[in-house]
């Protein structure tokens, strides 16, 4: 039985004034999408997109394009049933408001990170790419390049080949299709027969590595965090440098590590 959202604003559109009567098109797009993300986010949920149309007070045509842009963003997440949830990015925003979930997941991360020593990174899958939403700096005498907020590509990083593997085929082949596989370092993956092999080995071995795939020096192992319809929703890696720790040991990490990704799940 769908459940019937309270209205946010009138349902007619036209009705919706700018307030201080100066707002542009962006501004009403932009009040259009903060409607609709306030609906996903409304008792009851997951909801309808017709229900999330007539709460936001936008055609439906509108609110499924809004919802395509959040769910590449990573703040609304579709389920199989195809109806609307809040997504990684917005719990997690939510989250560093209330001072509640960030507690769990840095908690995790905290441990993680006393395992190994190394560098810890959490990042979302946001469309063609990944974004790193924590990131703690391990006890070892250098920093890395990455920070908060920045995007890396899927097929170069740990955690991103980690996401591949769990998506399904054609999924994979429509993202290679739409950014290709550029070369970052001399060993990465350029093709798609070397990636899809490699992705195999993630599905057995439940861990990626990127052995200095992505920028030189640098090694990594990641594991993806699933959402519960068992889509990868992001990753979590240990960061090191290839003078301090060899592949083999790097991947000694991998149980800690998957251990990590496992916690995390019901937290993003």
């Amino acid at each position: 039985m769908s459940t019937h959202l309270p209205a946010l604003a009138s349902t007619d559109e036209a009705a919706v004034a700018p307030r201080g009567g100066r707002a542009s098109a962006a501004g009403s797009a932009l009040e259009k999408s903060l409607r609709v993300l306030e609906a996903v986010a409304a008792p009851g949920g997951p909801h309808r997109l017709t229900d999330l149309a007539t709460a936001a007070a936008v055609p439906k045509s509108s609110a499924f394009r809004i919802l395509a842009s959040l769910i590449e963003q990573g703040f609304v997440r579709q389920g199989a049933d195809s109806r609307y949830g809040p997504g990684p990015r917005l719990r997690g925003l939510s989250a560093l408001v209330t001072g509640g979930e960030p507690a769990s997941i840095g908690h995790v991360l905290g441990e993680l990170r006393e395992t190994t020593g190394h560098t810890v990174h959490l990042a979302l899958h946001t469309g063609e790419t990944i974004t790193y939403i924590r990131k703690l700096e391990g006890d070892q005498p250098f920093r890395t390049a990455s920070r908060i907020g920045m995007r890396m590509p899927l097929h170069t990083t740990a955690i991103g080949k980690s996401i591949l593997a769990h998506l399904p085929d054609e999924e994979v082949r429509t993202l290679i299709a739409a950014t290709g596989l550029p070369q970052r370092t001399p060993r990465t993956l350029t093709t798609t027969e070397a990636l899809h092999a490699q992705l195999a080995e993630v599905r057995a071995r439940g861990f990626a590595l990127d052995d200095e795939e992505n920028e030189p020096t640098i090694r990594c192992v990641g594991a993806a965090v699933l959402g519960p319809d068992g889509r990868p929703v992001g990753g979590v890696s240990v960061t090191t440098v290839t003078l301090l720790v060899s592949p083999e040991e790097i991947e000694t990490y991998a149980p800690a590590l998957r251990a990590a990704a496992q916690a995390l799940a019901p937290l993003l």
